[in-house]
């Protein structure tokens, strides 16, 4: 039987197969030239998931990459690793999921010791790669309409099967920031509580991070990804 497919808005042009055996076929699929180009498209626990839905430009496009620049800056100053966002995949067998995050963290550390696993584009030159497999390091999920209950819900339960060490989940769509980070744990992702002054330990960053969002006027918002 074929993998049952949650449209939640398809434009022209973009065509999912009419149903996928497995994970593997469907990530054979999505490193293939037909995949397409626009959109969101992700394999949950046996369902194709498409949101082709518009990023939003004050609560999920400047949040993202303010949190991408900021933990870019650590990963590459120390030289542990990457930080990927944007079409890329991160897919995991146990936790029958392929994902496309909106951050990743990828430390060299855990490629070295083969927790995770860098998957070439079928037919491409040796030493380019279009999906980790494996435990990830830091995957983050900024909120949007479409995607709350599968962040909030769906994806914390499949990031800890897959081994990631660490989820933050960032909603930016009301004037306080809600920021849930998720940690290892034997049986299922700790909730990291925050101190006093709002700040959560991030074991992969080895700081305490919190998210504040600063409206600069003209109805545009940045945010800024505040350590110590």
């Amino acid at each position: 039987m074929g993998a049952a497919v949650k449209i939640l808005i398809q434009p022209e042009g973009v065509r999912i197969p009419a149903g996928f055996r497995d994970l593997d076929a469907f990530r054979a699929w999505a490193r293939s030239d037909d995949f397409p180009e626009r959109g969101r498209i992700d394999w949950i626990g046996g369902e194709v998931e498409v949101d082709m839905s518009p990023e939003d430009l004050t609560t999920h496009g400047t949040l993202k990459l303010a949190i991408a620049r900021r933990v870019c800056d650590i990963v590459e100053e120390e030289n542990l690793g990457v930080v990927l966002t944007d079409s890329f995949r991160l897919s995991s067998d146990v936790a029958d999921l392929s994902s496309e995050p909106d951050v990743l963290v990828l430390l060299k550390e855990s490629v070295d010791a083969g927790r995770v696993h860098l998957i070439p584009k079928a037919g491409a030159p040796a030493g380019r790669f279009v999906e980790v497999e494996g435990a990830a390091d830091l995957v983050v999920e900024c909120v949007s309409d479409s995607s709350a209950n599968k962040d909030r819900i769906e994806l914390v339960s499949r990031y800890h099967a897959a081994g990631v060490r660490e989820y933050w989940v960032v909603d930016g769509r009301r004037e306080e920031i809600d920021f849930t980070l998720y940690r290892m744990a034997p049986e299922r992702h700790e909730i990291a509580p925050s101190d006093p002054q709002g700040f959560r330990s991030s074991a992969v960053l080895d700081r305490g991070v919190r998210i504040r969002r600063i409206p600069i006027g003209s109805g545009l918002v940045r945010y800024d990804l505040e350590l110590r």
